[in-house]
Parts: structure tokens; C-alpha cells; sequence
């Protein structure tokens, strides 16, 4: 049985995590809260250029760009963001989990000779793919892209994607990301990046007036191809933010489960001492009782 020391021992470093895991989450949910403003933030930027794209695709023009030439799927990229800290719950093994649906998935499609290059960001996402490189499975690690690089550093790990594609060592760029929600829901998506599709584009809100005549200048196809650029661009910033809401979203709910089992353990542990402090009083009146009744 317990001592009361020991279990007053118990009582504070249940306490103490307690204090923790509410303070971790207060600082959670304040970057939480930080990646929604960005967010909201991204929406006008994003939803003017769906809007400029579909402007010109309801001009009926001829459109060419190597950024949304189709070809045979013989090597394909999947970028896939993980974490670089953890007590995030199940977050990174649910899209570790996830990418090899994938990766079976794309198998299946495109034949068991698809060469597959996996870009994983964030540390635990590097360590997990890690495990599966070879058969046909390459892990390319680019160093300074993190789930907490600037804009300019997402800008030219865009570009070297873009690279990748448009030199023909992949033919097709897919992201695997946590879609934010809310704070108690997120889901796993998977977005193609390149080549662009017209139905990524279209997925924007429609155009009020697609029959009203416009006039492009110089040309729509110029126009087209000076905007597709951005489109990638706004498509890979949305996803690195929508990462990191999702990320601080889970570590919310870890903190809180956390938080939840300490008072849980804490009462029980805390109701346990009052029993066993209450018998040792009890023992000890008995003993003076007894000893009285003696004389």
C-alpha cells in the first residue's frame, strides 16, 4: 500500500503536469489562432486569381503552358507534411498512414514501375519516410523547408518542384496535407499541384457574368501563363498554412485529452490520500482510546 508521503509525492507531479499540458495548450491555441488569420488572409489573394483564370477560361481561348501539359505518369512526386515537434496525438502516423494508401493507390493505377520521389516536411514525416526508401521509392530531403519556413522559402521549394516537373524527372506532383477544419476536425487530402488541372482551378467561386465580352491585353494565353505561376504559388502557401492550423489544432486537442486524464488522476489520487489520511487518524484515535481503557 501507498504511503502518504508517496502519494503526496504523486499528487504534486500530477499536479505539475497538469499545469503543463494547460499551458501548452493555451500557446497551442494561440497559433492555432495565428494560422487562421493567415488563412483568411490568403483567401482574397487565392480567390482573385481563380477568378482571373476563370475569366479566361470562359473567354473559350486557346491556352498552352508546359505547367499543364498532361504526360504518361512514369515518375510521380508526392509532397507530404508532417510535423517537426510532437504530443500532436496521432497526427504524423495518421498521414504516414495515408501516404502509403497512396502509394499503393498510384501503384495500382500507373503499373508497380511507377517511380515514386517522396519530399517529406517536417522532422517526424523525415524519419517515417525514411523507413520505406527503396523499391522503387526515393526520399529527396530539401533542408530548408520546415512547417515553419518563410514565404520565400516555401516560394523556392515551389520552384524546385516546378523544376522537377517542367525538366521531366517527375511527371506529376501530388501534396498529401491535413486539411483544417476546425479546432476538433481535420482531414487528410491529397491536392495535385502539377500539372495543373482545369478542375482545381474551376473549384473557385463561379464568375458573376461568364458571358460578359472582355478584352485581354496583350493576349489571354500571355495573361494566362503570367498568372498560372501565382496560382501554384497561392496552391502551395495554402497548404503549408492550412498545416500548420491543423498541427496546432491537434496539439490543442492532445493537450486537452492530457489535461482531461491529470484532474482525472488527480482526484483519484487526491481521494485515495484523504482515505488513507483518514485511516491513519482513525488508527491512531484507536490507539489512544485503547490505551486509556488499559489504565
Amino acid at each position: 500500500m501507498s504511503t502518504l508521503r508517496e502519494l503526496k509525492g504523486r499528487i504534486g507531479s500530477v499536479a505539475s503536469t497538469e499545469k503543463i499540458t494547460s499551458a501548452m495548450k493555451m500557446i497551442s491555441s494561440a497559433k492555432m489562432h495565428k494560422a487562421e488569420q493567415s488563412l483568411r488572409r490568403l483567401v482574397p489573394f487565392r480567390s482573385q486569381i481563380q477568378t482571373v483564370m476563370g475569366h479566361l477560361m470562359a473567354a473559350e481561348a486557346e491556352y498552352s503552358s508546359p505547367l499543364i501539359e498532361i504526360r504518361e505518369v512514369k515518375s510521380l512526386a508526392l509532397v507530404v507534411f508532417g510535423t517537426d515537434d510532437g504530443l500532436c496525438g496521432a497526427y504524423n502516423i495518421n498521414i504516414f498512414k495515408d501516404l502509403l494508401k497512396k502509394i499503393n493507390d498510384s501503384r495500382a493505377k500507373y503499373g508497380s514501375a511507377l517511380r515514386i520521389v517522396v519530399f517529406p516536411v517536417g522532422k517526424k514525416m523525415r524519419k517515417a519516410v525514411a523507413k520505406i526508401a527503396g523499391a522503387g521509392i526515393e526520399v529527396k530531403i530539401v533542408e530548408y523547408i520546415t512547417t515553419r519556413s518563410t514565404q520565400a522559402e516555401i516560394s523556392d521549394f515551389t520552384e524546385v518542384l516546378k523544376q522537377a516537373y517542367l525538366s521531366g524527372e517527375v511527371d506529376q506532383v501530388e501534396i498529401v496535407y491535413m486539411h483544417f477544419h476546425s479546432v476538433s476536425r481535420q482531414r487528410i487530402e491529397v491536392e495535385q499541384l502539377l500539372p495543373v488541372s482545369y478542375e482545381g482551378i474551376a473549384a473557385g467561386e463561379p464568375i458573376a457574368n461568364p458571358n460578359s465580352p472582355c478584352i485581354f491585353e496583350p493576349d489571354a494565353n500571355a495573361i494566362f501563363n503570367s498568372v498560372l505561376p501565382l496560382y501554384i504559388a497561392s496552391t502551395m502557401q495554402d497548404v503549408c498554412t492550412e498545416n500548420n492550423a491543423s498541427e496546432a489544432a491537434a496539439r490543442v486537442m492532445a493537450m486537452q485529452s492530457a489535461n482531461d486524464n491529470a484532474r482525472k488522476l488527480l482526484g483519484e489520487l487526491q481521494l485515495e490520500y484523504n482515505k488513507l489520511r483518514q485511516q491513519g487518524i482513525t488508527t491512531e484515535l484507536l490507539d489512544i482510546l485503547g490505551g486509556q481503557v488499559e489504565r
